[in-house]
């Protein structure tokens, strides 16, 4: 079987233990992903996948539908014991990490993905999509010029634009050799030489005016030895805000938000009038937290503070081509 093959059905088993909330029997796995697969020819492809996936640190567990009965063992993957701790990147590995979102969601991994889940809810099968959370990333990389930035520092070529800076009104252009693009507090800068001033600057990405513009030729100009991209954003950049936001989450579901987060109560009512909901308390860089927020759809409404979930539904309403009403936190709001 070809490498692509191989990964696709390894992409394929690994969605299908993640989502579903029950042990899944080996016959079953075999009848959704290994169909065409004489009996001998499934045993050896299956264990080699499994151990294939728990080298890589997938954990899958071995259980019983019914632990009263004797029943055929089955197969599951933890959404709790796959989730990762807090990582901290440095800004040039955040940069990588940001394109590669991009390829996550433009290429093949996310047909992959896609298909399997539309097959395996074709077959009936009882699907928490919630749990693909934490097997892709969500490291947002939309602001302006990002990927003009990012490859110019590839590139060592410079780059005009237009800025406005925080708190003014006017907008000035400027020119900059980048020597690379990070993100800190939940926010995207790039820092290199400001041509015009003769001196190292930062500027935050969602503060650039219409789109950049590469000038000169590729290589012109090398980084300074010693550049740590890294420091100098936290040395340039203002310092971090904090938010304290208390969210609405269903069960089972926001589970990269309840990293770090305190729950404050479960079993509370929501608002879909059920009690299947917990109540936490996270402290968050207020900066990109409605993204966070909005990247779990229904499954978690904002609280508190009112910015967060006025953010929230107006950002919503502006998707919907609507006028935002009241913010109060409700099923139609700040979902």
């Amino acid at each position: 079987m070809s490498n692509g093959r191989k990964s696709e059905r390894l992409l394929n088993l690994l969605i299908m233990l993640l989502v579903q909330r029950r042990y899944v029997p080996k016959s079953r796995i075999r009848e959704l992903l290994y169909a065409d697969s004489p009996d001998d020819g499934f045993e050896r492809t299956f264990d080699r996948d499994k151990e294939e996936l728990r080298s890589l640190g997938v954990p899958i567990e071995v259980g019983t539908l019914d632990p009263l009965f004797d029943d055929e063992p089955g197969y599951r993957i933890s959404p709790e014991r796959l989730a990762l701790p807090p990582v901290d990147l440095t800004a040039d590995e955040a940069s990588v990490i940001g394109l590669a979102t991009r390829v996550w969601q433009n290429a093949r991994l996310a047909d992959v993905t896609t298909d399997a889940v539309r097959k395996l809810s074709a077959l009936g099968v009882d699907l928490d999509t919630e749990a693909l959370d934490l097997v892709s990333p969500r490291l947002s990389a939309d602001e302006p010029g990002f990927d003009v930035f990012w490859e110019a520092v590839q590139d060592r070529c410079a780059v005009r634009f237009d800025y406005r800076r925080a708190g003014r009104t006017e907008v000035t252009r400027r020119k900059l050799q980048p020597w690379g693009v990070g993100r800190y507090a939940g926010r995207w800068y790039v820092v290199g030489l400001d041509t015009d001033r003769g001196e190292e600057r930062i500027f935050r990405l969602s503060r650039v005016q219409g789109a950049p513009k590469r000038f000169g030729r590729p290589g012109a100009y090398a980084v300074p030895e010693g550049t740590d991209v890294g420091e100098s954003i936290r040395r340039l950049a203002p310092p971090p805000e904090t938010v304290t936001a208390e969210l609405l989450v269903r069960r089972d579901a926001g589970h990269q938000l309840r990293r770090g987060a305190t729950v404050l109560a479960t079993g509370v009512s929501g608002p879909d009038g059920t009690t299947g909901w917990d109540r936490l308390r996270l402290e968050h860089s207020g900066h990109g937290l409605a993204d966070d927020v909005l990247g779990h759809g229904a499954a978690v409404v904002v609280e508190q503070p009112e910015s967060l979930r006025t953010e929230v539904v107006t950002r919503l309403s502006r998707l919907l081509g609507e006028t935002p009403h009241d913010t109060a936190p409700t099923s139609e709001g700040t979902r």
